[in-house]
């Protein structure tokens, strides 16, 4: 069966165009603030959202994303609210496919079933769990799949020939190449570098390879785009929320329109860079 994510990442690759993948937190600052950005993300260029679920210790993320978490946590965040966003999101846009990026624990304490059951109720299309290696499928992944979510994997700069097919077993939708070793936002990727490591993943499958960590320009985004099927920007999305927050923490008036102009240039660089590449 096809899924959202499938169609997206097949519509564009028809159009001769990268897909530009977003990542925002939920619920930073609160609640308000990111349904206002994430109804306008599709408008400003996002072809597929990552919502990350706030948590308390994001050990792979840099310290934008992780500085938005704890915001969002202490606007009152939950993972509850979470899923009320995706559920608010799809009541005006069916097609955007949402993908859920963070970490077990909040969907442990929730417990997996009663989790699977909301996501899938609430219209999320993915999962991304950075802590679950695929030793412990069983544990989520698995479940995932069976209940219709696709569950996208990590490969890094460090993922071997030996270790990619573990890593590809049960990944659907696409894979997310961690382009830099290290955490989020803490250096830029090089196009080079990129292009072999994407041709070398693709030897091992037929699934679509989207490319994030370090990515804060239109012009890397571009350069990423000629390389990879995709493109994914978070920290920089992300720290341009935090530059429109006012002395209380809250958005400034204008200020997700101001972040979504910034949205709006990243996918000019995605998009215009694999039009011109067919060209």
């Amino acid at each position: 069966m096809s899924t959202r994510l499938d169609k997206r990442f097949a519509a564009q690759h028809a159009e001769g165009r990268a897909t530009f993948v977003t990542f925002i937190t939920a619920g930073d600052p609160d609640f308000d603030a990111t349904l206002e950005i994430l109804k306008g993300l599709p408008g400003a260029g996002a072809d597929v959202i990552e919502l990350g679920m706030p948590f308390t210790d994001p050990m792979a993320d840099g310290p934008a994303i992780q500085a938005s978490s704890q915001r969002a946590l202490r606007g009152g965040a939950t993972m509850l609210k979470t899923l009320d966003l995706v559920r608010r999101f799809r009541e005006g846009d069916s097609e955007t496919p949402i993908v859920l990026m963070g970490y077990y624990n909040p969907i442990y304490h929730m417990g997996v079933e009663t989790f699977l059951h909301a996501a899938v109720t609430a219209g999320v299309d993915g999962l991304i769990v950075v802590d679950l290696p695929p030793e412990e499928d069983d544990e989520l992944c698995v479940p995932a799949m069976e209940a219709g979510l696709n569950f996208i994997r990590l490969a890094t700069p460090t993922t071997d020939d030996k270790r990619l097919p573990a890593v590809l077993a049960h990944t659907s939708g696409f894979v997310y190449y961690v382009s830099i070793n290290g955490i989020t936002g803490s250096a830029s990727p090089q196009a080079n570098d990129v292009a072999a490591a994407v041709s070398r993943i693709k030897r091992h499958t037929s699934l679509p390879v989207a490319v994030g960590f370090g990515i804060k320009t239109p012009e890397q985004a571009a350069e990423i785009s000629h390389a990879a099927d995709g493109a994914v920007v978070g920290s920089a999305i992300v720290g341009e929320i935090e530059k429109e927050l006012d002395e209380n923490g809250k958005l400034k008036a204008g200020g997700a329109a101001r972040v979504l102009d910034i949205v709006r240039r990243l996918a000019d660089g995605v998009h215009q860079a694999r039009v011109a590449a067919a060209e």
